[in-house]
């Protein structure tokens, strides 16, 4: 795990400025990896790195790196799992060192893109072919690890994080007001745009070569269902254990101390009990506790611990611990995010316990239908008379059940009854937003348009249709850059098995009687038989919900307002809509309003960090 920096194309500048330039680019990202730093420059390409060491802890491993003719040079930012096995299929190639960086540049070179068929893991990838003069760019399949870029007349800027670009490019750090809306209904930026004017990001499973000027991009990977689909329930629940199973013993390779976070939900104590099935010696798990009933789940990651013999480390949190964390939180946000406070913060005591890799169980309720999103838009799909009312009549009907309800809920509803369709992937967006957009008109901005981002596949089960709209619409661009971001500010590698892509493509591949949810997670925990505690299976859903009514009122007010205010000045858009839900938030007449104006704050706070 690492960050990557590079500059592509003719220098039309002394070498001495490019040096200085690129210098100062992988500085930038030097919370990624702080073991190691390296350079390589040749007549046009400057690439530079920062190294996390997880494979291969010697200096050989260390990047730039290049194959022995000098033509090749590659740098990498993540893990592939599988590179012994991909290893075993390049006899012939002189490998100097036992990472898994040489086998990636040595696939490429063999197979050229075809190689990113063989890989199994998260990466960003750059390579440099000096005798055809091109670089290649790719990102991993499910957008693991970001990749930005900016394509500035002949030369090409790229980094793992935006803040790198920015510097590298000279930009002039201008708001993409374009996707500013985007960020506010949805609290992040699907690629291609981000929220920097000039500043583009690799889509997943994309890969771009840049040569004479211009970049060429392919998708190489897409999501679907290869083959007929299982309805062999015995059967998908053997297939989900096996490949789990397969994904968890895979993520277990590190040469540097690994554990596991374990919050004693359903996902991180499978995840738990996989590696403990796995290893010969006691899996190290990591629980955040509180003193606070409210929000301890020692109870259950304790018994979970018990349980798999685990090296259990407990780590007491008062929740002003996060308060005091926001600064440093939000400085390391390199996109904003209104949901990141919290991993930050794990992250933080995890790495200080001396732990270099943990594994999460991330993904679990977006692969195996854990949201209750998810099954609103469908129970709000199956109601045929509804749908078969005119536009008119439906938002009539939405307006009178709007009346019990707080204003955003209301605007909700009313965005849903004028939807274009009553498929649940369909209506998942309205759900998933932040601010709707009755509050972005009001505020007047245009609501954004999805463009094609939710794909439409009628042969796909309902439920895969469902996984495969909140991937794009969420889980890429929100939950897994916010891990990658507020993990790598402490330099700790975060692993997440149900990413896996083998795993994906064959719960996808499963029809819906096999997923339906008549508890949570219904086939995750067949599946995985009487492996975890029945009190762990059937609690009720748990997790870090902290205060943020209550600081916002109170102890974050006067830093929540001074944003807001500076927010205003810059005349972003009208700010008499954000000014009303703020005053409705403190009077307490609507306190689920504070994520709405959390995320302004945020926004703010990233904009005075990154642009002014």
């Amino acid at each position: 795990m690492c960050g990557i920096t590079g500059i592509a194309g003719p220098w039309t500048s002394v070498d001495r400025r490019r040096r200085a330039t690129i210098a100062h680019m992988t500085n930038l990202l030097a919370h990624r990896g702080p073991d190691a730093e390296g350079f390589y420059e040749s007549e046009k390409v400057a690439l530079g790195h920062r190294r996390l060491s997880i494979i291969d802890l010697s200096e050989a491993a260390n990047q730039p790196m290049s194959d022995v003719t000098g033509r090749y040079t590659i740098v990498f930012n993540g893990e592939v799992y599988n590179y012994r096995e991909v290893k075993q299929q390049l006899s012939g190639y002189p490998f100097r060192t036992n990472c898994d960086t040489e086998v990636v540049l040595a696939a490429y070179i063999k197979w050229g893109p075809a190689c990113l068929e063989r890989f199994n893991g998260m990466f960003a990838i750059a390579i440099w072919d000096d005798e055809e003069e091109s670089l290649f760019l790719v990102r991993d399949r499910l957008g693991i690890k970001p990749l930005y870029y900016a394509h500035r007349g002949e030369q090409l800027y790229f980094a793992s994080e935006i803040r790198a670009v920015i510097h590298g490019a000279g930009l002039e750090k201008a708001l993409d007001r374009r996707s500013l809306a985007r960020y506010l209904a949805f609290q992040a930026v699907h690629p291609p745009e981000t929220l920097v004017e000039g500043i583009r990001q690799l889509r997943p499973a994309e890969y771009a070569i840049f040569r004479n000027g211009k970049i060429e991009k392919k998708r190489y990977w897409e999501p679907q269902v290869q083959g007929p689909l299982v309805g062999d329930c015995d059967q998908a629940r053997k297939q989900a254990r096996e490949l789990l199973g397969k994904a968890v013993e895979r993520r277990m390779i590190s040469d540097v101390p690994l554990g596991a976070f374990l919050s004693g939900g359903i996902d991180s104590s499978a995840i738990v009990a996989l590696m403990a099935q796995a290893s010969e010696r006691p899996v190290e798990t990591f629980s955040v506790v509180f003193e606070e009933q409210k929000f301890d789940e020692s109870a259950f990651s304790g018994q979970v611990a018990q349980r798999f013999k685990t090296n259990h480390h407990p780590i007491l949190l008062r929740p002003d611990s996060f308060l005091e964390s926001l600064p440093d939180a939000l400085a390391a946000m390199d996109t904003p995010s209104g949901d990141a406070i919290n991993t930050y913060v794990v992250s933080k005591v995890t790495k200080a316990a001396g732990i270099t890799v943990a594994l999460s169980g991330l993904g679990g309720d977006e692969l195996f239908m854990g949201y209750g999103p998810y099954f609103k838009s469908l129970r709000l799909g199956r109601l045929p008379l509804f749908w078969h009312l005119p536009v008119s009549l439906r938002k009539m009907a939405m307006k009178v059940a709007a009346t019990f309800m707080h204003s955003h809920q209301g605007e909700k509803l009313q965005e849903i009854a004028a939807a274009a369709g009553n498929s649940a992937e369909q209506l998942l967006p309205s759900f998933r937003k932040v601010l709707t957009d009755a509050s972005l008109r009001k505020m007047g901005l245009e609501p954004p348009q999805l463009n094609g981002l939710l794909q439409q596949n009628s042969k796909l089960p309902v439920f895969s249709r469902i996984t495969l709209a909140d991937l794009a619409l969420y889980t890429q661009d929100v939950l897994l850059k916010d891990t990658d971001q507020m993990s790598m500010a402490h330099a700790l590698e975060v692993r997440v098995p149900f990413f896996d892509h083998e795993l994906v493509e064959c719960v996808l591949r499963i029809s819906d009687p096999c997923k339906r949810p008549d508890y949570p997670k219904k086939l995750l925990v067949e599946a995985l038989g009487d492996l975890l505690p029945k009190e762990v299976v059937f609690r009720k859903k748990q997790g870090f919900d902290l205060p943020w009514k209550v600081w916002m009122k109170g102890a974050l007010r006067q830093f929540c307002e001074a944003r807001l205010n500076r927010l205003r000045t810059r005349n972003l858009f009208d700010f008499g809509q954000v000014n009303a839900m703020w005053q409705e938030f403190l009077s307490g007449r609507n306190d689920t309003l504070w994520s709405r104006i959390w995320v302004l704050v945020v926004l703010e706070d990233w904009l005075e960090r990154n642009l002014d």
